[in-house]
């Protein structure tokens, strides 16, 4: 008991020089200035410095503006929209309403897209936005040389009525020989996207009828008017679809349509 007494004033007073030495020895240092500015940061602010804040803040925007509209320019200038809604459709024709599921076909939509349109995003990276990230070329020309890619393929798929279409409905009818603006032939091309893809869907679905035609007639037939021929035809469907080579005939047939 003595021991343990006469130890705690000794611990107290231990404490008690660490902390007067802590605070003595922090002195200089809370004696000494802060520095007004950060180093190199008044320059930046005021654009004296080497390429100062204006052309950081330019890029930033501009790539904070393109990763929010980054899901609209995919469905606008890639053969996106078609892959998806072609998929769906023969998702659809089979029977099954949840396999694949629909994020696993926008994943191969996806794919597919980027294999599709690399040739093209190569061009517009090495045309425009890599000279504009070098400084060769302004932000006009980094815009007409990036688009000029995406124009081509657009102009490629799009139907020409959908275009003369759309622009006389906007009372903005084109010249012969006048080339569109970027934004009417982009939302033309959508929609002649959109109508390719029906096209295809409505092929997709004949065998498909053809084969729920026939089982509700043999259920017919046999008197088996309340079993529904869905139930039925849908592993008949999904035979014909495996023996088939379904979807790497569907896919072959969408990829070759975008090799001209």
């Amino acid at each position: 008991m003595n021991i343990k007494g006469s130890s705690i004033p000794r611990l107290g007073r231990l404490v008690g020089l660490l902390a007067a030495a802590t605070i003595f020895l922090a002195l200089p240092a809370l004696a000494q200035e802060a520095p007004e500015t950060i180093p190199g940061l008044q320059d930046a602010l005021t654009g004296t410095g080497e390429g100062g804040l204006s052309g950081t803040v330019v890029q930033l925007f501009v790539l904070v503006t393109v990763l929010s509209l980054a899901p609209g320019i995919a469905m606008m200038v890639t053969c996106l929209p078609f892959m998806v809604i072609v998929f769906s459709f023969m998702r659809q024709a089979v029977g099954v309403q949840q396999a694949p599921p629909n994020m696993m076909i926008m994943a191969l939509a996806m794919f597919l897209t980027f294999f599709v349109m690399e040739p093209v995003f190569m061009d517009a990276w090495g045309n425009g936005v890599s000279p504009y990230m070098d400084g060769l070329i302004d932000e006009a020309q980094a815009w007409s040389q990036t688009t000029e890619p995406f124009r081509n393929f657009m102009t490629a798929r799009t139907d020409p009525e959908a275009i003369l279409t759309l622009a006389d409905a906007v009372n903005r009818p084109l010249a012969e020989g006048e080339t569109p603006s970027f934004t009417l032939l982009s939302t033309a091309f959508m929609l002649s996207e959109i109508k390719h893809a029906f096209q295809i869907g409505f092929v997709v679905f004949l065998p498909f009828m053809v084969i729920d035609l026939v089982v509700a007639s043999v259920l017919m037939a046999v008197g088996m008017m309340m079993v529904p021929p869905t139930v039925v035809s849908l592993p008949f469907k999904l035979g014909f679809f495996v023996l088939a080579d379904g979807w790497l005939k569907i896919t072959e047939a969408v990829l070759r349509g975008y090799a001209g």
